[in-house]
């Protein structure tokens, strides 16, 4: 085996700095080169960049250019190397299936090693791409870092999706190899995945060549099986152990599909050397956490976070990670949280409101709180949505630990907005997302792309260039990324999202400017599900928005207009739309509610005013706005609301 102890290895500096977080801050903006080139020290480099900040062809912002690293020898190697291999890096807790494991970092190294082993010998090799479609299981973890060790560009994609959106996946970034399990379970059922998988590949306009599949052995499921499956554990048992690829920084270590508004969602491209940089600064400035101690980040791999801080975040910075196949409630109660935290002493955790919502309402005295020891447990961190004031003092009363809420995109893969801990003086501002992360010169424009003072609601902007650890771009189609997100206002990074800044600084997320809403923190787009909708056989037009749902934060919700002579009942076009979504998008889409209207409003452009039939859904006041085409409609639609929910 190779040994790269005598490449550049910076020891990491647990001591406080000695400043506050304003200065810090500032000193981001002000002295970009140094101030991450110092942060680039703190994580080993096979080769450490001579180039800080440079451009590619398209004149985009690339970091550290020429260094070489990899991610797997940064989550793994370098911590049995520096003597903690007996240390556990992994604890897999399934309540659903009732199987508990720990796995050491000489652990988890021979089970990575040797599935990269078996990847390069099915002809995988560095800047080919894989399919990862799995549950909560150690086995995604592996494959993820199996992947990122040879090179190879991996894209999980979240296991409740239907095979449609994993045939998206697979027709645009062309695996060499798609490694997925049996099955996966939610709660108390069993998902069969070779079906999907099966049904994906049918559709896929490439061939996958190898389908890899770990057999979790929950029930005899040889029915499922398909010609031409490569066993996981006996690809695993007869392979060699890969050694770690040394890759350039700016060597793509996943996509991550995001929605889009077009209805395809963009394949969000990562960086290695900028990530890694920008994930050690994180679990050390914003999270807090020592080496040593156990985070949780209770999300799905499927997602950002899952990816940031399920994954690479926690094991470069050497802490135990999580890995959890439960829900928040019902596995088997509203106190699972609580005994996962207490169990594994966790220093602190990360969620979606979205599950303490969950918790609350089945345990609203937080009576099962009381059963468990959190003495260990210092700080609770909420993304994924806005967090309301109710649930954070729920929290507060009954958990006894800072709620920190903070604000960040897939397109980031980091927080953006939120708190520096590392300054023992910072002040938790409810409702609030916090302040601008170090590296994020963040701004908010009204439409013509002036600043607006205090307490003004605008556009959320973002000065170019991005910190380390955003993303590169997206996969094959540069195009598509700057208008997305460069073209709006030259010069900066346009969100999506609406905000307000007040005179302290605090910056207040106010929902998305586009058409994706927010669904218990997965990303949906409402035009995809507007496609799907619309190609109903009795269905004219449609349109679907996000309302306000006090458990989910928002759930989409679909007016149509029927067909002239289509004689389908209400309630019968209701169930096959939902059940339309479902087989598309799967269950996450959660679509529930489907309400039959003679027309939409629109503006006299032809516009669907889609921001106003959300308010109206929502019960919020609203104006008139004076481009609508017929403003007898907005009576109509008020109508039929208040019919629907009698």
């Amino acid at each position: 085996m190779r040994s790269y102890s005598n490449f550049i290895l910076r020891n990491d500096r647990n001591t406080r700095i000695n400043m506050k977080a304003e200065d810090f801050f500032k000193q981001s903006i002000e002295n970009k080169v140094q101030f991450w080139k110092e942060q680039a020290q703190e994580i080993p480099w096979f080769e450490f960049p001579e180039t800080i900040i440079s451009k590619d062809e398209n004149k985009y912002t690339q970091w550290f250019a020429d260094g070489k690293l990899n991610m797997s020898y940064l989550c793994i190697d370098r911590h049995i190397e520096d003597g903690f291999g007996e240390e556990t890096a992994i604890i897999y807790d399934s309540p659903v299936t009732g199987h508990k494991k720990k796995y050491t970092f000489n652990q988890a190294k021979e089970e990575v090693s040797k599935l990269a082993g078996g990847l390069v010998s099915l002809g995988l090799k560095k800047g080919d791409t894989a399919v990862i479609y799995m549950p909560m299981i150690p086995q995604t973890l592996f494959a993820m870092l199996a992947c990122a060790r040879i090179g190879v560009i991996h894209n999980v994609v979240f296991g409740g999706f239907a095979p449609h959106e994993l045939v998206i996946r697979i027709d645009d970034c062309k695996p060499k190899a798609l490694i997925t399990a049996t099955a996966g379970i939610e709660i108390a059922k069993r998902i069969p995945y070779l079906p999907l998988v099966e049904k994906a590949i049918e559709l896929a306009q490439d061939k996958v060549d190898n389908i890899i599949v770990f057999n979790r052995k929950l029930v005899d499921n040889q029915n499922e099986m398909f010609e031409g499956i490569i066993d996981y554990e006996e690809l695993v048992g007869k392979s060699e152990p890969a050694d770690c690829v040394p890759v350039e920084s700016n060597h793509p270590l996943y996509l991550l599909y995001t929605s889009g508004t077009t209805g395809k969602p963009k394949g969000i491209t990562r960086d290695t050397g900028g990530y890694a940089t920008a994930l050690k600064f994180s679990m050390k400035y914003i999270y807090g956490i020592e080496q040593g101690e156990t985070f949780w980040a209770a999300s799905d791999f499927g997602w950002a976070v899952g990816h940031s801080y399920s994954v690479y975040g926690p094991l470069i910075n050497r802490n135990t990670t999580i890995i959890f196949e439960g829900k928040p409630i019902m596995t088997p109660d509203a106190g699972t949280f609580w005994r996962i935290i207490s169990e594994y002493k966790v220093a602190a955790m990360f969620t979606a409101p979205t599950a303490i919502r969950a918790i609350k309402k089945e345990d609203p005295n937080g009576e099962l709180v009381k059963k468990y020891d959190l003495s260990n447990f210092k700080k609770q961190f909420l993304a994924g949505e806005r967090c309301d004031v109710a649930t954070l003092d729920w929290f507060e009363k009954h958990i006894c630990v800072p709620a920190i809420d903070h604000w960040w995109q897939t397109e980031s893969g980091w927080p953006m907005l939120g708190l520096m801990t590392f300054d023992e003086n910072y002040n938790i501002k409810r409702a609030s997302a916090g302040k601008p992360i170090p590296g994020y010169d963040i701004k908010i424009f009204d439409e013509n792309g002036y600043e607006l003072n205090e307490h003004k609601e605008g556009f959320l902007v973002i000065k170019l260039p991005l910190p380390p650890g955003a993303m590169l771009g997206i996969w094959n189609d540069y195009e598509r990324f700057e208008k997305s997100y460069l073209s709006q206002y030259k010069g900066y990074y346009f969100s999506g999202d609406g905000a307000i800044k007040d005179e302290d600084g605090y910056i207040f997320i106010t929902g998305r400017v586009d058409d994706v809403i927010n669904v218990a923190g997965h990303r949906l787009s409402t035009s995809e599900m507007e496609e799907i909708v619309s190609s109903h056989p009795d269905v004219a037009e449609c349109a679907v928005v996000g309302v306000d749902d006090e458990l989910r934060g928002q759930v989409p919700f679909a007016a149509v207009v029927l067909k002239n002579g289509s004689d389908i009942s209400e309630q019968n076009v209701e169930k096959e739309i939902i059940l339309k979504v479902r087989e598309k998008i799967g269950a996450v889409a959660f679509l529930k509610s489907v309400m039959v209207v003679k027309r939409l409003p629109k503006t006299r452009s032809g516009k669907i005013l889609r921001k106003l039939i959300r308010t109206i859904i929502d019960g919020k006041e609203f104006q008139i706005p004076s481009t609508i085409d017929d403003e007898k409609i907005i009576e109509e639609i008020q109508q039929k609301i208040n019919d629907y929910r009698a």
